[in-house]
C-alpha cells in the first residue's frame, strides 16, 4: 500500500490513505485560504503552502503527519529559510510549457526567501524515467544527452533572470538564491557496489518499488520493463539523499506524476538520516482534449525560441477557453488574485476582446522570453490578424521565419523592371504558363497584405518591397514566402 499523503485542491486538503485530514493541519489552511471579510481587521499574512493551495499550486504534501506537525510552521513568513530542489531531466535540449509549473514552484519558493535548486538530470536522463509511460524511453548517446543537459541549464538560467529583472522590485533583498546542478556530477562518481550495499540498496524496500502504478503496469505488458528503467527512482531517491547531505535540503518539488519518485525519496532520505523530509506535487498541464502536455506526447509547447516561438507560445496561451483561464492565470502568473479577481470581472463582460487570455499569454511570455520576445510576440500577431503592413516593416528576417514557419524563405536579386509574375515564378510560387499568370489576374496572390491582380506590373520599393528589403508574397489563402531581396551595386 502507497504511504498517505496530503492532496490540495479548492482551497483546502484532504489526507490520502487516512480516515480524516490532521486537524491542526485543517484548521491552519482552512484559517489562512478563507476570504476574509472585509470589515474585519487585516489577517496576518499567509505562508506559503496556504498560499499556493489558495492558488492551486501545490497539489500534494508528503508525509503528512509531518507536514502538518512541522512544514507548515517552516513555511511561514518570518521563519529561516529552507533549501528546495526540482529536477528537470534533458530529454531534449528545451525545456516546455509541462516543466513551467515546477520552475514557477521553485520561483515561489524563492520569492519567499528560501534557498532553491534546480537539478538538471544529466545522469538519470540516461536511465528514463518510466512514470506514466507505456514503454521505454528511446536510448539516447551519452554526448547528446551532455549537450542537451547543458541547453536545459541554459534555459533555467534564462527563467530565473528573466523572472529576476522583470517580476521582482530591484530594492528588495528578499529573493532567495538559486542554484543550478547536474547530477551526474555525483552519480556518475559513485561506485555501483556502494549504491547497492550502502544506504541506498539497504534501505529501499522492493516491495514499495513494485507496488508503483507504472511498474506494475509495465511488468504485466509485453515488453516488460527494463532493469535501468527499474533502478530510475532508486537514482532520484539517492539524489534528495545527496542534496540533503551535502545541501541541507528539505523539500522535493515535481510534477504529479512524481509521486511515486518522491516517495521513494522520502523514503530513503528519513531511513538514512533519521530525519523528516517532504515532497510537493503541482498540477500536470493536459491540452483541452486532457492529455498531458509534453515531448512524449507529440504536442509539446517549447520554451526555447529555435523550437517554439514567443508568437506561437503567446498564442497557446491567448487560445485557451474561458473555462481554464482563471486557474491558468493563478498558476503561471505572479498577479495577486485580487488582480485577477478583477481581470474575471472585466473578461466577463467583454469575453469576446480575450481579454483575460492576453494578459496571460503576455505574463507567460514575457518570463520565457523577456520583455524583447513579448514585444515580438505582439508585433507578429499584430502583422497576422490585423494586416498590419507597417509592422510587417519593422520584423526582423528572424520573426517573419517565425510567424511563418512553414513558408519558404527565398533570397532573391532586384533587377531594374521585375515585375510581380517574375517574383511570383523565381519563388516557386506559381506555375509556369498561363495558369500562373491566370493565378494572379484572378485575384490569388497579395503582396504584403495587399491584393495584386497585374502580373505585369512593376514592383515598387516601400509598396511591393519594404524598407527592410522583405516582401510577404502569399498564393491563396494559408501558402506564404518570405522574399529576401538584394539589389545590385553601382559597380555590376
Amino acid at each position: 500500500m502507497a504511504a498517505p499523503f496530503l492532496r490540495a485542491g479548492g482551497g483546502r486538503l484532504w489526507a490520502e490513505g487516512r480516515a480524516a485530514l490532521p486537524r491542526l493541519w485543517a484548521r491552519q489552511l482552512q484559517d489562512q485560504c478563507a476570504e476574509s471579510d472585509p470589515a474585519e481587521k487585516p489577517a496576518a499574512p499567509k505562508g506559503l503552502l496556504a498560499t499556493q493551495c489558495e492558488r492551486g499550486l501545490f497539489q500534494e504534501v508528503f508525509p503528512p503527519q509531518a507536514a502538518e506537525e512541522q512544514l507548515v510552521d517552516l513555511l511561514q513568513p518570518g521563519r529561516p529559510p529552507v533549501t528546495v530542489y526540482c529536477g528537470f531531466d534533458p530529454t531534449a535540449d528545451s525545456l516546455h510549457v509541462g516543466h513551467l509549473l515546477a520552475v514557477l514552484g521553485l520561483l515561489h519558493f524563492q520569492r519567499a526567501g528560501h534557498h532553491v535548486i534546480a537539478v538538471v538530470g544529466g545522469a538519470t536522463a540516461r536511465l528514463g524515467d518510466p512514470s506514466g509511460r507505456r514503454k521505454a524511453r528511446p536510448e539516447q548517446p551519452e554526448e547528446q544527452v551532455r549537450e542537451q543537459a547543458r541547453a536545459l541549464r541554459r534555459g533555467l538560467e534564462r527563467l530565473f533572470e528573466n523572472h529576476r529583472q522583470l517580476f521582482w522590485p530591484a530594492n528588495n533583498p528578499r529573493l532567495g538564491p538559486v542554484t543550478f546542478l547536474d547530477n551526474a556530477a555525483w552519480l556518475e562518481r559513485a561506485p555501483v557496489l556502494e549504491l547497492l550495499c550502502g544506504g541506498v540498496g539497504r534501505q529501499l524496500r522492493m516491495s514499495t518499488l513494485l507496488s508503483r502504478q507504472t511498474c506494475k503496469e509495465r511488468l504485466s505488458s509485453p515488453e516488460g520493463m527494463s532493469l535501468a528503467e527499474f533502478l530510475y527512482p532508486v537514482l532520484q531517491a539517492y539524489d534528495f539523499l545527496h542534496l540533503r547531505q551535502q545541501h541541507g535540503c528539505l523539500i522535493q518539488l515535481g510534477g504529479a506524476d512524481q509521486v511515486g519518485n518522491i516517495m521513494s525519496g522520502y523514503q530513503l532520505v528519513s531511513r538514512v538520516t533519521g530525519g523528516d523530509v517532504f515532497g510537493i506535487t503541482v498540477p500536470l498541464i493536459t491540452s483541452t482534449t486532457g492529455d498531458k502536455i509534453g515531448k512524449s506526447a507529440g504536442n509539446a509547447v517549447w520554451l526555447n525560441r529555435n523550437r517554439t516561438s514567443p508568437f506561437e507560445l503567446y498564442q497557446f496561451f491567448v487560445r485557451q477557453p474561458d473555462k481554464t483561464v482563471e486557474r491558468y492565470l493563478k498558476l503561471f502568473t505572479f498577479l495577486p488574485l485580487l488582480e485577477i479577481d478583477r481581470i474575471m470581472k472585466r473578461h466577463a463582460e467583454e469575453r469576446e476582446l480575450r481579454g483575460a487570455q492576453k494578459r496571460l499569454a503576455a505574463e507567460v511570455t514575457k518570463l520565457v522570453h523577456g520583455k524583447e520576445g513579448l514585444e515580438s510576440a505582439k508585433r507578429c500577431t499584430k502583422v497576422l490578424y490585423s494586416n498590419d503592413v507597417a509592422g510587417l516593416e519593422v520584423m526582423s528576417d528572424e520573426e517573419l521565419q517565425e510567424l511563418f514557419r512553414e513558408a519558404p524563405y527565398v533570397e532573391l536579386l532586384l533587377e531594374p523592371g521585375t515585375t510581380v509574375l517574375d517574383l511570383c515564378r523565381k519563388a516557386n510560387a506559381v506555375a509556369d504558363g498561363p495558369t500562373g499568370y491566370e493565378t494572379i489576374t484572378s485575384g490569388g496572390v497579395s503582396i504584403n497584405h495587399v491584393q495584386v491582380k497585374n502580373p505585369d506590373a512593376v514592383l515598387i520599393l516601400g509598396q511591393h518591397i519594404l524598407n527592410n528589403g522583405l516582401s510577404l508574397l502569399r498564393i491563396g489563402k494559408k501558402n506564404y514566402y518570405i522574399v529576401k531581396w538584394f539589389q545590385m551595386s553601382h559597380e555590376d
